[in-house]
């Protein structure tokens, strides 16, 4: 039997790479897409062109201030530019491709949950502790959570299109706990995540516990080149969770003779 103490109250989540996942990697998807337009693009380049332009448009725009298709169709833009693209062809197509891909990347046909998702969700609810996701994203992903069936779980969704703060902000974290409940303190909250600076250093400057989640051989989650891990705590997996919380004390797990078992 597994009991929850008093301690931690709400588990908030990253969304995008801690509880779901692309369908298949997200520069298959835009190559898919592109095609019957651009013509077929080099992966690679695709890949890395990407990745640079979805971190160039957040740095200049974090919140989505004009809306998050005129953001998206910029990122799409630069990607598919940056990947050799013709410029003309782009400039021709961009109307078609843009709504086809926030489609795709608003449902289970673009994402899927991590197995574990479910599960551990689940279980925090059975330990009444509350769950929430904090990310970095716009609208539609309310669309995804719902349609993947997790979002009789996770309640709120704090989006930073919607809440106007960005992580690492400490105010789009604490949106949430007020959102949960005016009496949950920073310190009863638990934040889980795959980017160290938005999520474990966002989480832990809001006086927030956090995890940093790094799942072995997943080529698609946030990794900065060179980071530095060695004061921060880490889980291969969303069950890590129990196993920090067994180790702080939160939650115990007793035989049925009172002995404590992990």
């Amino acid at each position: 039997m597994t009991v929850a103490h008093r301690g931690i109250r709400l588990v908030t989540f990253d969304a995008l790479h801690t509880l779901i996942t692309p369908r298949a990697p997200i520069h298959v998807q835009y190559s898919n897409t592109f095609a019957p337009y651009l013509g077929v693009l080099d992966p690679d380049a695709l890949k890395r062109s990407f990745k640079t332009a979805l971190k160039a448009v957040h740095q200049t725009n974090p919140t989505y201030a004009k809306g998050s298709s005129v953001w998206w169709a910029e990122v799409i833009r630069r990607t598919a530019l940056d990947a050799g693209a013709n410029a003309r062809d782009v400039d021709e197509h961009l109307a078609k491709i843009v709504p086809r891909l926030l489609q795709v990347f608003s449902s289970r046909e673009g994402y899927k949950a991590f197995d574990d998702a479910l599960p551990v969700l689940s279980r925090l609810k059975k330990l009444g502790i509350s769950t929430a996701v904090v990310s970095n994203a716009d609208s539609r992903m309310h669309m995804a959570i719902r349609d993947l069936e997790l979002s009789h779980f996770l309640d709120p969704v704090v989006l930073s299109e919607e809440a106007k703060f960005a992580k690492p902000s400490p105010e789009i974290f604490l949106e949430a706990l007020r959102r949960v409940s005016p009496s949950i303190k920073p310190e009863e909250c638990l934040h889980v995540g795959d980017e160290l600076e938005a999520d474990y250093r966002g989480a832990t400057a809001a006086g927030i516990h956090a995890l940093l989640l790094r799942r072995p051989g997943d080529t698609e989650a946030h990794v900065e080149p060179g980071e530095n891990l060695a004061d921060v705590e880490t889980i291969q997996d969303l069950d890590g969770i129990f196993r920090w919380m067994l180790s702080r004390d939160v939650i115990t797990t007793r035989g049925s003779a009172g002995s404590t078992e992990a």
